[in-house]
């Protein structure tokens, strides 16, 4: 997996929602890996398609397809921690922009923790930063990181701010069907 440019954080946003479930009805991890495409859909406007497979030493891949500030975006989202109240995915997603196709470093990091016996803090958690592919692509057209972090960074919270409580909402149906 490429690494990203540490230096050339694009985005870091956190947001919660509350789910109406106990955390022992919770699985993230489940959830993730056998989430309908139907119901991705149903978590944003701009989600276009899900669904999941393995790498090639066996990791879960969670594979979504969704447009962001006019880019569509195809993340490939390897499993690098997996508990029931805590999963961390891994992606080089490709981004297909009007000018051409890079690559994006996403952090995508999933949480739950008990408020009471009834109900879960979900925590939405994404950082991205710039690959060197991504650094090079938009230095041949001229176009400063500074700039495009600026351009990204609203989109980029806006989209997560959205699908948080759906996501919340999703896993919440989840976990009362278990």
């Amino acid at each position: 997996m490429a690494a990203p440019v540490e230096d050339h954080e694009i985005v870091d946003s956190s947001f919660t929602a509350i789910i109406n479930a106990p955390i022992e009805k919770i699985d993230i991890p489940n959830w993730c890996f056998a989430l309908s495409e139907h119901e991705y859909q149903g978590c944003s406007p701009a989600h276009i398609a899900a669904g999941f497979t393995t790498t090639p030493d066996g990791k879960r891949m969670s594979i979504n397809v969704e447009i962001i500030g006019g880019s569509l975006m195809v993340q490939h989202y390897v499993e690098t921690l997996g508990r029931k109240d805590h999963l961390i995915l891994e992606s080089v997603s490709d981004l297909f922009t009007p000018t051409g196709r890079t690559t994006i470093h996403v952090h995508w990091e999933l949480s739950v923790k008990a408020i009471d016996s009834r109900r879960c803090e979900f925590t939405n958690h994404v950082r991205s930063w710039a690959t060197k592919e991504f650094m090079a692509f938009f230095e041949r057209q001229g176009i400063p990181f500074e700039v495009l972090r600026s351009q990204r960074q609203p989109m980029s919270i806006a989209h997560k701010k959205g699908e948080t409580p759906l996501f919340a909402a999703s896993i919440e149906r989840a976990a009362l069907r278990n």
